[in-house]
């Protein structure tokens, strides 16, 4: 009696060397999907690579899955193409361009057409909630108004007519976009403690620096270093305490958000201690430390 394979499924012969269902590792991400939906689209990428006959050629990890070195959370959206040519994003997407840069990677014209800005007739860009996120383009629509209203008073202001001292004070709002907000860093840290007091602890490295606030407040102040794969459809007007930082120096935190207009408003931290060894009295002492920044 023959064995299964360790997919499940008919084993693949010379003339179809690939299986029906099919394990991706794109960038760390699992994927499971079967071998039809890969070769849906004739041309792209990945139809190149599941028709071909050496199967060899293709990459593999450990435990031989065909790997696909590409962001593995964005893959999710191209798969989802790839079954039924059409394209759904959730509300305040706020990966569009990087999405389209993968669509170019996986040769799929169609998707990158459905991802590149829209323009209305003033070839200008069109209202598309998904194409990025609203408080990183433009300035908020209340500074907006500010702005007409500050172009019509313009002229009476020059006169040194009455709607002068309007005229300054709206003008010097609207060019200052940046929003008032608190935006929190939080760090796990440990260090060993021999018996002899008087000799060296051993500190270790920040493993991860958190970030608490506003989406758009986070995105402004930390940029491209902001980690976002935890909580990656947040809106920019809600909240968040699930991103982190891509790198693990807090002076470079804080250097950030001091050029943000960023000032510490509070500090705290919590500490524990263990033993490391029965035997010994070396003792683990970790911390949780927040830091309470704010802009006016």
């Amino acid at each position: 009696m023959a064995l299964a394979d360790n997919t499940g499924c008919a084993k693949p012969s010379e003339d179809f060397p690939f299986p029906e269902i099919i394990e991706l590792n794109v960038g760390g991400q699992v994927y499971i999907t079967r071998h039809p939906t890969l070769v849906s689209v004739p041309g792209s990428l990945l139809w190149e690579m599941f028709t071909q006959k050496n199967i060899r050629s293709l990459a593999r990890d450990s435990k031989g899955r065909f790997f696909v070195d590409r962001d593995g959370f964005l893959f999710r959206y191209i798969l989802d193409y790839m079954r039924d040519q059409q394209l759904v994003l959730p509300d305040h997407f706020p990966e569009r361009s990087r999405l389209q840069r993968e669509a170019e990677y996986f040769m799929l014209p169609e998707l990158v057409k459905m991802l590149a800005p829209k323009l209305s007739k003033q070839n200008s860009l069109g209202d598309d909630p998904c194409q990025s996120d609203p408080e990183e383009l433009s300035p908020s629509a209340d500074a907006t108004r500010n702005l007409t209203s500050a172009s019509t008073t313009l002229p009476s202001a020059l006169a040194g007519g009455p709607g002068a001292a309007v005229a300054t004070s709206v003008g010097a709002a609207g060019t200052d976009v940046r929003r008032a907000g608190f935006i929190t860093i939080g760090y796990r840290g440990s260090y060993t403690l021999g018996r002899d007091s008087q000799t060296d602890a051993k500190f270790r490295r920040v493993a991860r620096i958190m970030v608490c606030g506003k989406t758009s407040l986070a995105k402004e102040v930390f940029g491209d270093t902001l980690n976002e794969s935890r909580d990656p459809d947040r809106p920019p007007e809600r909240y968040t305490s699930r991103y982190y930082l891509k790198f693990t120096f807090l002076e470079q935190a804080f250097d950030k958000l001091a050029d943000a207009g960023f000032h510490m408003v509070a500090c705290n931290s919590t500490g524990t201690c263990a033993f490391a060894h029965d035997q010994t009295d070396d003792r683990i002492w970790t911390s949780y430390t927040e830091y309470v920044f704010y802009r006016e």
